[in-house]
């Protein structure tokens, strides 16, 4: 485990957003896992001195309330459940800020779940790994049917800043994305140093608190082997910095962190 960023800087607060959720079998998400659950689609928002961070961005705006029209199959094998109140802007609104406010959007990976709200941020600095951003437009077998190119293209124009290995944002080791390859090829989480405590935000490096506890990868992951490699080094950055594991798509962390809103509010 190496992070290039000093442990000296914090983020001021975070808020959890809520973009609806999926269904589906957790053997779908863990290799031995069973049941079939409901899953939250969510995103983070990080206020700093320097800026404001969003991490991931959910659906797409226009899928609020139709969302076979614009995710067809998907929608329909993962009961996809999104209304209008789950569009990002609408949730970041709801936290105090507006879309504006966003200076930095950072991307977990290239998946249309987290992908759908990017072209409402066109004035902020975009980070996303890039093999990632090369993924997108050219994935490998079954990976393209979660890939939703037109998501990025919309983009193409923005101010793209694609990141290789880790990446502290503002150079004091608050917030810092962390390569975890595996899942996509540019697969990302990201360290948030707060008052008094860090917390880890695995993005779909891990989808299930089993992934972890079992040293478990998916079976659909891109790379069975870096997914592996990379559930090791978040067990060890969690154990280095004594850090809270959020885990964006399993239930039991959003209620178990108090779901949308400030975090410890």
């Amino acid at each position: 485990m190496v992070l290039s960023a000093p442990n000296t800087g914090t983020a001021e607060a975070l808020w959890a957003l809520d973009h609806g959720s999926l269904t589906y079998d957790a053997s779908l998400v863990v290799l031995g896992g069973s049941g079939v659950s409901v899953h939250p689609i969510t995103s983070f928002l990080i206020k700093h001195e320097r800026g404001l961070v969003l991490f991931d961005t959910g659906l797409d705006p226009v899928a609020a309330d139709r969302q076979v029209e614009e995710y067809g199959e998907l929608a329909s094998v993962f009961d996809m459940r999104f209304s209008a109140e789950n569009r990002v802007d609408r949730q970041i609104e709801k936290m105090g800020f507006s879309p504006s406010d966003v200076t930095h959007v950072v991307v977990s990976h290239a998946h249309f779940d987290h992908t759908g709200g990017l072209k409402l941020f066109p004035n902020a600095k975009l980070y996303m790994g890039l093999a990632d951003l090369r993924f997108v437009f050219w994935p490998d077998g079954g990976a393209a049917g979660s890939c939703r190119w037109p998501d990025i293209e919309a983009t193409r124009d923005f101010r793209w800043n694609p990141v290789v290995g880790d990446y502290d944002l503002f150079g004091d080791g608050s917030i810092v994305m962390l390569s975890l390859p595996g899942h996509t090829p540019g697969n990302s989480g990201l360290l948030v140093q707060l008052p008094g405590e860090t917390l880890l935000l695995t993005g779909d490096t891990v989808h299930l608190r089993e992934n972890i506890e079992w040293t478990m990868p998916m079976g659909g992951d891109h790379n069975t082997s870096q997914a592996t490699d990379s559930i090791r080094r978040l067990q060890q950055i969690r154990d280095a910095y004594d850090a809270k594991v959020w885990i964006a798509h399993d239930n039991r962390d959003w209620v178990a962190f108090g779901g949308a809103g400030r975090y410890g509010a």
